[in-house]
């Protein structure tokens, strides 16, 4: 691997006190690379070169930032196949996923490229006093930026666009899984026209350590994070004391309701794309299936057929569906949920093995019957597992899709569109998707509601979240 260094005001560096630490392909489990480990003074060395970049980076028309982040797409997008093979090797997706992982990640810069140019202001009378208001959008600051490993090109887009968009410095600190991807986009974001220090990244395995330091340093004034509410919460309590503006999207208990009436083709369609995208490793992912008993039967037969036809294995290899989870631990995580379901009365209908060999493979996996008491229910499987219910009533699925302190996202499947938009509306998520099992798109507002975030990433919201609101009370 060519970039497994920190990435500090333009330059590759060792770490400042020598550390490293091993990436591993989870499909093989041998060494992949060994990646520099950021400490505290290679925080302070990155927090000093973002504020220097970053007042001309602020000055710069807004123009002229859109159009780096238009050249930043239009070389992603000429380099997907490299993106998603290293995708792939570190964080163990199959190719096609890792491809539509990598056109997702580029497609951010061309989207924040066009926002770049709509912070739109306001000027307009007071009522009472006749003087002018005069509202505008500026930077809000330096950002720090804490990445996940299940989407290791795309999470770091979503954040790094907008905040260049909106004139802001960041420093990124991606998943330890996962960090190559993020490294081996520097290079690129150099060739756009990024200048030194706007954008630095520092892999660590000091990660609590490392963040809490920023978020403690006057210069920081934005927090961005994608991961577990757990660690949104310690995130947000060391945030509070500089009162720094958050952006959280955490975790997820993805309800999806299939109505009698619906569409099965469309609704298994949908299903194996909200579950088994990405291996179900995404706080998008369905996690808690309801599906009415007049067609539960058939549905689970549908999906049962369309789980057991995915090919497993090694994600470089084109013809593989499904590649190997993250790490050893959450392939025994999900392993566990399977057998607390069984113990507790549901069967399976296809998968529920590990299979020997090398590598932290899980099948698709299909449960019907799961019980309400399955801990499966009430936490985030985050695997390709699909634990199917049944119901009967209309309000009582509603009650138990809400019945969750998540609401990142829900799924509703039915051919009566009256009945579903209203059933949508009921739904305390933030975003729900409707006859489809995606949500995800740049141009939309990402995000959830309760335990599950606070801000939107994506839309015109996203650039929002790296902005202050000035108003000016003006008379002439």
């Amino acid at each position: 691997m060519e970039y497994t260094d920190l990435y500090i005001n333009g330059q590759w560096r060792k770490g400042a006190d020598g550390a490293r630490f091993d990436v591993l392909n989870p499909a093989t489990e041998k060494v992949l690379a060994s990646v520099a480990s950021a400490e505290i003074a290679d925080a302070d060395a990155a927090l000093d070169a973002a504020e220097a970049a970053m007042a001309d980076w602020a000055a710069r028309s807004p123009r002229e930032r859109s159009e780096v982040l238009r050249k930043a797409w239009e070389l992603m997008t000429s380099r997907l196949d490299e993106f998603a093979h290293l995708i792939t090797l570190e964080n163990g997706k199959a190719r096609a996923d890792a491809i539509g992982e990598a056109t997702y990640a580029a497609e951010f810069f061309r989207w924040f490229a066009e926002e770049a140019v709509r912070a739109d202001g306001l000027i307009t009378h007071a009522p009472s006093s006749g003087a002018r208001i005069m509202v505008q959008h500026k930077p809000a600051g330096l950002a720090v930026l804490v990445t996940p490993w299940n989407y290791p090109a795309a999470m770091g887009t979503r954040k790094i666009a907008p905040a260049l968009a909106a004139g802001c410095a960041v420093i990124i600190k991606p998943a330890s899984e996962t960090p190559l991807t993020m490294l081996a986009l520097m290079p690129l974001l150099e060739e756009a026209g990024v200048p030194p220090g706007l954008v630095n990244v520092l892999p660590s395995k000091r990660t609590g350590a490392l963040v809490d330091h920023m978020l403690h340093d006057p210069r920081v004034r934005v927090v961005s994070f994608t991961g577990s509410t757990g660690v949104g919460r310690k995130l947000l309590h060391s945030a509070a004391d500089q009162v720094l503006k958050p952006a959280m999207e955490l975790g997820g208990n993805a309800p999806l309701l299939v109505f009698e009436d619906a569409d099965l083709d469309v609704a298994v369609e949908g299903t194996m794309l909200a579950k088994m995208r990405n291996l179900g490793e995404a706080c998008t992912a369905a996690n808690r299936i309801y599906v009415h008993e007049n067609v539960a039967g058939e549905f689970t037969r549908r999906l049962s057929d369309a789980m057991a036809a995915l090919k497993v294995g090694d994600g470089t290899d084109p013809s593989v569906d499904v590649g190997p989870l993250v790490n050893a631990d959450t392939r025994d995580k999900v392993a566990a949920f399977v057998a607390d379901a069984v113990a507790k009365g549901a069967q399976v209908e296809t998968g529920g093995q590990i299979p020997e060999g090398t590598g932290f493979f899980y099948p698709p996996t299909v449960l019907s019957n799961v019980p309400e008491t399955a801990d499966c229910v009430h936490d985030e499987i985050f695997g390709p597992v699909a634990a199917i219910q049944t119901f009967i009533d209309q309000d009582d699925v509603i009650a138990r899709a809400n019945d969750t302190e998540y609401g990142l996202v829900a799924y509703v499947f039915s051919e009566d569109m009256k009945r579903a938009l209203q059933v949508c509306e009921r739904l305390d998520y933030g975003m729900v998707g409707l006859n489809r099992g995606l949500v995800s798109d740049p141009a939309a507002p990402f995000g959830g509601t309760k335990q599950s975030g606070l801000g939107r990433e994506g839309g015109h919201e996203g650039m929002l979240e790296f902005m202050e609101t000035q108003y000016i009370s003006a008379s002439w």
